[in-house]
């Protein structure tokens, strides 16, 4: 029977200790990976919302815009828009375009056309295994997250 005030003996808080390590040991990766996934589907919905941009000015204005996404700086800027948008820096971009619509190294473009086609493509964001694919369908030039 323990007195009042006696405190805790070595052995509890070494159990206590034990039992607090074995759930952050479990419950950190876990944390990680979700954070990777949020930032993945963020990404995805900045592009696609990009996507749409450029899409509604070539209609609206009756003229071509695009979509310019720089893989290795990790960013895209629309037409008609001055901002430069930045991804997040720990993800893989993949585009895949027209060849004509490849600049230089890294760097092209998805381009919409007043009829609200496009050149098409796919823009892929992953990180891992894990990976979300933004599709521009080249006839209605609709972006979809798949």
């Amino acid at each position: 029977m323990r007195r009042p005030g006696s405190g805790f003996t070595l052995l509890e808080l070494t159990v206590v200790l034990f039992i607090l390590a074995l759930v952050y040991a479990i419950a950190g990766p876990m944390l990680g990976e979700g954070s990777v996934g949020i930032d993945i589907t963020a990404a995805t919905r900045q592009l696609t919302a990009g996507l749409r941009r450029a899409r509604s000015v070539a209609v609206t204005e009756n003229t071509e815009a695009v979509l310019t996404l720089d893989v290795d700086g990790r960013a895209f800027s629309v037409t008609r828009d001055a901002k430069i948008y930045a991804l997040p820096k720990k993800l893989v971009y993949t585009l895949v375009t027209a060849e004509s619509e490849v600049t230089q190294g890294n760097v092209g473009a998805i381009r919409f056309y007043p009829d609200g086609s496009s050149t098409g493509g796919r823009i892929t964001v992953s990180a891992g295994d894990v990976r979300q694919q933004v599709d521009v369908d080249w006839l209605t030039g609709r972006a979809h997250i798949l």
